[in-house]
């Protein structure tokens, strides 16, 4: 199943709420790119028609078109996963890095992962770095998860364990377990004084 979990609350356009669909359908034909993005909504979901991830997929690359930055980190996750579409990692690049550009940090997450397991483009970890570092800075926790991890191993930066368990730091308070973990192991590598500054300016923290 296309992962669309999380995107409901900014871009759904109130979709959770009863419509018709044949309402629905009529303004995506008229090229409405919300109401393409929620009919996709509705055909991978099965409402008000039977689940179809081939339709799903059409009406929100008709909606990626037209700039829907949503629909296009799902149509890129289509793309990826090869569900919905034939699998093809280069094409689902090219439609993350269109959201990437309009600010989405799930989209710069995965260009992140793209670029660190060479998937659609060549390795580059520095180039990773570069997008897990704009979702980071939003905030976004898996980003900055795997920010830390970049730095722990010094992958497209230099091995700084300061910085990492700055980004651990971040990413434990917004509740996510596994750099809880990383932040303990890491603590053990610091001294007292870069373990105090690196908290204080977790603390002082704010996303951009």
């Amino acid at each position: 199943m296309i992962l669309v979990s999380g995107f409901c609350a900014v871009a759904c356009d109130d979709v959770s709420r009863p419509k018709s669909f044949d309402a629905v359908k009529a303004k995506a034909e008229q090229g409405d790119a919300p109401a393409q993005f929620n009919l996709g909504f509705m055909y991978h979901t099965g409402n008000g028609v039977p689940p179809d991830d081939v339709e799903a997929v059409k009406w929100w690359r008709l909606a990626a078109e037209r700039g829907h930055a949503v629909a296009q980190v799902i149509v890129g996750s289509a793309y990826h996963n090869g569900e919905g579409v034939p699998p093809d990692d280069v094409e689902a690049v090219k439609w993350w890095r269109l959201a990437a550009a309009q600010g989405l940090p799930n989209a710069q997450l995965q260009l992140g992962f793209a670029y660190h397991n060479g998937e659609g483009v060549p390795r580059n970890d520095a180039e990773a770095v570069k997008w897990y570092q704009q979702a980071a800075a939003q905030g976004y926790a898996l980003a900055q998860l795997n920010l830390g991890i970049r730095y722990e191993r010094g992958e497209g930066v230099p091995r700084d364990y300061a910085e990492a368990y700055l980004w651990f730091s971040l990413a434990a308070a917004q509740g996510n377990a596994d750099a809880r973990k990383k932040l303990d192991l890491v603590e053990k590598l610091l001294t007292p004084e870069q373990r105090g500054e690196a908290q204080k300016t977790a603390h002082d923290w704010k996303p951009q």
